[in-house]
């Protein structure tokens, strides 16, 4: 009995300080849809690389050891091959832990409302941030809630991007979220204004949290 009572003991004490641990979710996720935006003040050869720490699972245009393209100040990309993109495509795993300690709850059915006004406080222009909703959307706005969390460090740490020539002006935008059945209360974030000086670009992804 005395040594019943001493394993339960233990296990309490353990489910005591697990239940004190930061929102630090399992990495039980995709890095999906990265796309990555290119606005040279002139035309201009740019390489792209990106040094990710996971296995790509997919790209577009094809990645091989890097994408080499020309780039034009509306954004338009060619190829070598004479083929014309908007944006790069990458896609994959990683082991990263993205962190929850701030962020929002947003009720399925705001999610369009609260996406329009946090991405255009981050930086994103109308175009850019209507091809992030249109790509959430679909997948957001029916659940009950939503807590998302913009990523800093924890994204950029495990997918780091080398740029030639180097940007004058980098904007990352990441939002890790899960769809939760009730309210989750986080401490909300602040998004610092981001100004487009000479050679700009701004990727946009997300992670869907299982």
């Amino acid at each position: 009995m005395k040594r019943l009572l001493s394993v339960l003991l233990v296990l309490l004490v353990i489910l005591s300080f697990t239940g004190c641990r930061s929102r630090r979710l399992p990495p039980e996720a995709v890095a999906a849809k990265p796309v990555i935006y290119l606005y040279p003040e002139e035309e201009t050869e740019v390489s792209v690389k990106l040094v990710f720490d996971g296995e790509l699972t997919s790209t577009y245009p094809l990645y091989e050891n890097g994408w080499t393209v020309t780039a034009e100040p509306d954004g338009t990309l060619t190829d070598k091959n004479g083929r014309e993109y908007y944006c790069l495509f990458w896609e994959g795993v990683s082991d990263a832990a993205y962190d929850f300690s701030t962020g929002f709850t947003v009720p399925g059915e705001e999610t369009a409302a609260f996406l329009e006004k946090a991405l255009a406080e981050i930086g994103l222009t109308e175009k850019e941030a209507n091809e992030f909703v249109i790509y959430w959307l679909p997948k957001m706005e029916h659940n009950a809630y939503n807590m998302i969390s913009f990523q800093t460090d924890v994204y950029t740490d495990t997918a780091a991007l080398e740029i030639t020539p180097e940007p004058d002006s980098l904007l990352r935008v990441f939002m890790a979220w899960k769809a939760v059945e009730e309210p989750v209360n986080l401490e909300p974030q602040c998004f610092e204004p981001f100004t487009r000086e000479g050679f700009t670009v701004v990727e946009w992804g997300g992670a869907e949290i299982e």
